[in-house]
């Protein structure tokens, strides 16, 4: 769509700078999706821009429909959503390692405490040996 306020050449500028904006690849700003930057990107004034009413419906349009993220805005906050999934898992594992590590050492504790009692008592009594019992086969060899 042709936009009569302003020339047909600011039109393109502005329309191939927010091609380059949206795929995040700007020349001329620092790449956040403003129309400031839409302005800068293109080389005109921001009072040009907004004479050219189609070309920022297309951009107010865009915007409502994809947000105002860049692609490598995108990108970072997936990965760092990603990593506070990855954090929130580790944490409760280490939880859990944890737990298992207390109660871990509370059975050592109770079979060290078990054995040192063993120990104190078998120094203290006296070791009977059952009677031997002859051996019987219960499998004839056949």
């Amino acid at each position: 769509m042709t936009d009569t306020s302003v020339s047909i050449k600011t039109e393109h500028k502005l329309r191939a700078a927010m091609d380059r904006l949206l795929a995040g690849k700007p020349q001329h700003s620092d790449g956040r999706l403003t129309k400031n930057n839409l302005a800068l990107e293109a080389g005109v004034s921001p009072a040009t821009m907004f004479r050219a009413k189609s070309v920022l419906a297309d951009w107010d349009a865009h915007i409502d429909t994809h947000g105002s993220l860049t692609p490598g805005e995108a990108r970072r906050d997936a990965d760092i959503n990603d990593l506070r999934r990855q954090l929130a898992a580790a944490k409760k594992e280490i939880t859990e390692l944890n737990q298992r590590l207390t109660a871990a050492t509370t059975v050592i504790a109770s079979l060290h405490h078990d054995n040192q009692m063993l120990r104190t008592e078998d120094e203290a009594s006296t070791v009977v040996a059952f009677p031997s019992q002859p051996r019987t086969d219960r499998h004839p060899q056949g």
